[in-house]
């Protein structure tokens, strides 16, 4: 059975840039061209233009003091706001969701889909990386502990408003079974393999790595890596912790770039020497744009890297979170030990096409179930 095109909401937390989530939704977008999208904030011009052009709702968050910099002081309230969105008269919800929107409250009788990037890391196993010592205050880290247990007895109890999830990765999905006892299925995100290519000339001298600079990402275990090693290291991203790797990184042969168009980006891809890749992510689409560009990677052997970087083919995984373990890995690093052409295909069995495929077919078969029940 097709899906249907009216009476279609779409919901993604926030709008506030194209990282990897925002690439799943422009894709949602394409498949459901009139669906209406809901999110608690958005920054104008910060998505993409099949993002940007459709009828856009945003909650109470939009108009908060500072939000549009600062939204996540706010998390506390982001409950709040994801169940004040009405959403009456829509047949069909589908709720891209790594933080709190897959607890939005359907009408009677519509499907809710969740595309899950993750549930909410902030409060569940990422915790610390985020609100740990040297991470935040004091005051900070008072505060999240006293809204923690809350939050995450909300984000269980509103989970079973979720009449189906999707998963980005097996990671994710084993964390929907550990914190909801939901079962998920997986559809990995896309990577749009047309936008990179190998460089046939030899790589740069420098290590590369790329992301929201937020605790998680482990940004702070690349400078001290590449500190240790003598290595030169470019670190493309913005986010709250950017000041703080600034001075981490005073004296090291590091050198910092804001986000950078997808044409640089996918120049600084072919030309490094290698992605470092140290946290623990819940799937990672940034490792794939780099072998699509020929390169490998210098991963953390888990979470979503250990479905993407293949050891020894597509790249390293290093299981130690201490700093001379990753040092030691840069130093014995040789440039030749990858095949480009292996690399390259190797991204390309998570392509775009493949991603709109398989989105859809699951959708549709959830929906054909759906209006079956209901009959």
């Amino acid at each position: 059975m097709p899906l249907p095109l009216e009476r279609v909401a779409l919901v993604h937390d926030w709008l506030t840039g194209m990282r990897g989530g925002e690439k799943c939704l422009e894709v949602l977008c394409e498949i459901f061209p009139r669906a209406d999208l809901f999110t608690l904030l958005h920054n104008r011009g910060s998505v993409s233009p099949r993002i940007e052009e459709r009828r856009i709702v945003t909650s109470f968050v939009q108009h908060l003091p500072g939000a549009a910099r600062g939204y996540r002081r706010y998390l506390p309230v982001f409950p709040r706001a994801a169940e004040s969105f009405d959403l009456h008269g829509y047949d069909l919800v589908i709720s891209s969701s790594h933080c709190v929107v897959k607890g939005v409250r359907p009408q009677a009788g519509a499907l809710h889909v969740c595309y899950c990037h993750t549930p909410m890391r902030y409060i569940w196993d990422q915790f610390d990386a985020y609100f740990g010592p040297g991470q935040a205050s004091p005051l900070v880290r008072a505060a999240a502990r006293l809204v923690r247990h809350p939050l995450q007895r909300w984000d269980v109890r509103s989970a079973a408003r979720v009449h189906h999830f999707i998963a980005n990765s097996e990671t994710v999905r084993q964390r929907i079974q550990r914190h909801y006892e939901r079962c998920a299925l997986v559809v990995h995100p896309p990577v749009d393999c047309r936008l990179f290519a190998p460089d046939p000339g030899s790589p740069g001298d420098y290590f590369l790595a790329v992301g929201a600079l937020s605790g998680y990402k482990r940004v702070d275990l690349a400078i001290d890596a590449a500190r240790r090693a003598r290595a030169r290291l470019l670190v493309v991203g913005q986010g709250p912790d950017l000041e703080r790797l600034r001075k981490r990184a005073r004296g090291a042969a590091v050198e910092f770039l804001p986000w950078q168009s997808t044409h640089d980006l996918a120049r600084l891809y072919a030309r490094c020497r290698a992605l470092l890749f140290p946290g623990v992510e819940d799937f990672g689409i940034t490792p794939l744009e780099v072998m699509a560009s020929g390169r490998p990677v210098i991963a953390r052997a888990a979470g979503g890297a250990l479905e993407t970087v293949v050891a020894g083919e597509t790249g390293i995984h290093v299981a130690s979170e201490a700093a001379e373990d990753w040092a030691q890995v840069l130093r014995g690093f040789r440039d030749d030990a990858f095949d480009a052409r292996r690399l390259r295909n190797h991204a390309e069995r998570f392509d775009r096409a493949r991603y709109v495929r398989e989105m859809r077919q699951t959708l549709e078969r959830l929906w054909q179930e759906w209006t079956e029940k209901c009959a």
